[in-house]
């Protein structure tokens, strides 16, 4: 007898094994139509596989967001099988979903092109015609070896080696294509759908090492229903016409160049955005009671190794020497504050002691892994530490989320995702070392009222973190904050507190951060506001543009009245149609366009013009000032 626990918490026993398939067909013939796999005790498997014991099963179809990545690994194979027919003797690798897609690296001598994926694409929907049933198989690992290796398959054979000896080798087939896999599949081609779409061809070394063969990728993306794909592809579309470089570039905010690789070079209007983005969080962080400081930019490797931060990440620090030291440029500040806290000694009447740095770090990231002002080698962090007691880490942790999503708020971001990142498994610090940060960060994060989303293995080497992730207006998910409960730094570089009791305690290192890189931050803003942005953070905020020569001088008087109230404004008195200079300056995307002629000089007024509105309004210049002053204010 198998009983069968559905989510609702009915019970069907049968009276013999009984697959996915099975169950589903005694709900409905419906449910049955539409399912795609099962989960049995929360392991996903495949509807024809035979659940033998007492379980509990839900049956996933493409309405939920579990069944999604299946679908994206069955593209997967379905691509490889139309390559295969398509392309004969072309070596499959392996084809893994990732996210809002998938992928399969081919070893094939001849590049693919783009009328080459329009045909792969045609046979991909052919296969999905085919409704070709997918059967999984279990076979002898020395059997599977001789056989891929005898149909010139040797990427697959080398998997198979590679293998531990207690892993089932698994190959599914559909038709008489099939393919090494742990699975689960869809039960057969024809649920996949035709919801996808083949996107470009990269390289790709086998197994990502440079030392080993260049194969090629195709990337595809795969969604449940056909208005999924076209929202997708509708949103690259609209992310390239906001791409943060070309706008850099048409807006003339920065630029990069090999002879600084990973470095930025700010143009005067993209280093107006920069600083004044530090103004506003320089701002925001003295209201909520931080210091500022500032640490050297060279710190000699003993402190590294020290903190650990030498075993964890020396590859991508720049080292240099001087004398008989070994100095490394920083790529992060937290080794560094700790000094500063060490200096004197510190009561627990001076805790929390929040400590800010605009840090400047060098991280010496793979060049192939640079991306505009997203992903670059030298960067500056809106970081800080508190130094708080255990007592204290559930009021900062509130605090700090506070101030993160008012910042946040400020920008427009409303939409926040918080995940929550437990012990990697490179860790430093003992197990109940890290039991007790873990319950801290739990324990803080229920307090601020926050639901987190597990992110299993990927806190930092030190402690468990919050990772905060926004959406931006295109519906893009960016991770930007974090939150840290630290342990470990504190007792490796020896930090202490004089307790009420008169004894030394160590301090908890909370490592947190909002915007996260200036750089990278500054990035997601020209990208989320297509280069438009808020009146207050506009490089430019104000343009007094003149009709003819006759309002040059009333011009001048504008643009001086402007800057006395510390807005930042330019002047265009050139010798072209005011249509045009109106067209080129909203073009730049500039908030206010102020008009003068004649008229304007003899009354004293402006022509007003907003950005993106045909329609302009006369004011007299001080009405002006007021509704430009107000609305260009900072937040906060």
């Amino acid at each position: 007898m198998v009983a069968i626990t559905l989510p609702d918490g009915n019970v069907r026993a049968f009276d013999h094994p009984v697959t996915g398939m099975d169950l589903a067909h005694s709900i409905s013939p419906g449910l049955a139509k539409a399912a795609l796999a099962v989960l049995v005790d929360g392991e996903m498997r495949d509807l024809n596989r035979v659940i033998e014991s007492d379980a509990t099963v839900s049956i996933l179809t493409a309405r939920d967001d579990a069944a999604l990545e299946l679908l994206r690994h069955d593209a997967a194979h379905v691509m490889a099988q139309a390559v295969q027919e398509l392309y004969p003797g072309t070596q499959v690798t392996i084809g893994p979903s990732i996210e809002n897609g998938f992928y399969y690296d081919f070893a094939r001598d001849e590049p693919f092109s783009t009328d080459d994926l329009e045909a792969i694409e045609a046979r991909m929907r052919e296969i999905v015609d085919r409704n070709l049933d997918i059967v999984r198989e279990v076979w002898d690992r020395n059997e599977a070896i001789a056989h891929f290796e005898s149909i010139g398959e040797v990427y697959k054979a080398e998997i198979i080696r590679d293998l531990p000896g207690s892993e089932t080798i698994t190959v599914y087939r559909q038709g008489d294509w099939k393919d090494l896999c742990r699975g689960p599949h869809l039960p057969s081609t024809g649920r996949l759908g035709k919801a996808f779409r083949l996107m470009k061809v990269a390289g790709a070394y086998w197994r990502g090492d440079s030392r080993n063969a260049m194969l090629q990728r195709i990337y595809g993306t795969a969604w449940a229903t056909s208005r999924q794909l076209d929202d997708h592809l509708h949103m690259l579309e609209e992310a390239e016409k906001r791409d943060h470089r070309r706008l850099g570039k048409e807006l003339d905010l920065f630029h990069f160049q090999s002879e600084a690789h990973g470095a930025v070079f700010w143009h005067p209007k993209g280093w107006s955005i920069y600083r004044t983005l530090q103004t506003y969080m320089r701002n925001r962080l003295e209201a909520s009671g931080y210091v500022e400081v500032n640490t050297p930019q060279l710190v000699d490797s003993v402190l590294w190794e020290q903190s650990g931060h030498w075993g964890k990440y020396r590859e991508h620090m720049f080292v240099t020497g001087s004398e008989d030291k070994t100095l490394a440029i920083k790529p992060m500040n937290c080794p560094c504050h700790i000094q500063i806290f060490r200096q004197g000694i510190k009561s627990y009447r001076d805790l929390p002691l929040r400590m800010a740095e605009f840090g400047s770090c060098h991280r010496n990231e793979p060049s192939g892994s640079l991306h505009g002002l997203m992903r670059v080698r030298a960067f500056t962090q809106d970081d800080a530490h508190i130094f708080c007691t255990d007592e204290q880490i559930e009021s900062e942790t509130r605090a700090f989320c506070d101030l993160l999503q008012s910042v946040y708020a400020d920008f427009g971001f409303t939409e926040i995702k918080v995940k929550f990142s437990d012990r990697p498994e490179n860790r430093a610090g003992s197990d109940d070392v890290w039991d007790r940060a873990e319950d801290a960060l739990r324990r803080a994060t229920a307090a601020a009222g926050l639901e987190a989303l597990p992110n299993p293995g990927e806190g930092a080497f030190y402690g468990p973190k919050l990772e905060f992730v926004l959406r931006d207006a295109i519906g893009r998910d960016w991770q930007c904050g974090t939150l840290q409960v630290d342990y470990v730094l504190p007792e490796r570089l020896d930090a202490s507190y004089v307790a009420e009791d008169g004894s030394r305690q160590r301090p908890v290192m909370l490592h947190r951060a909002v915007l996260g890189s200036f750089e990278r931050f500054v990035g997601i803003l020209i990208e989320n506001f297509a280069g438009r942005f808020p009146a207050w953070l506009a490089p430019v905020q104000v343009v007094v543009a003149t009709i003819t020569s006759d309002g040059n001088a009333w011009a001048s008087e504008v643009l001086a009245a402007l800057k006395e109230r510390g807005i930042r404004a330019d002047l265009d008195v050139r010798n072209e149609k005011i249509n045009f200079k109106v067209r080129e300056h909203s073009h730049a995307k500039v908030p206010w366009i102020l008009v003068v002629g004649r008229r304007e000089a003899e009354e004293r007024t402006v022509a007003l013009r907003c950005l993106g509105g045909q329609a302009q309004e006369v004011l007299a210049l001080e009405a002006a000032l007021v509704k430009i002053a107000g609305e260009a204010r900072m937040p906060g």
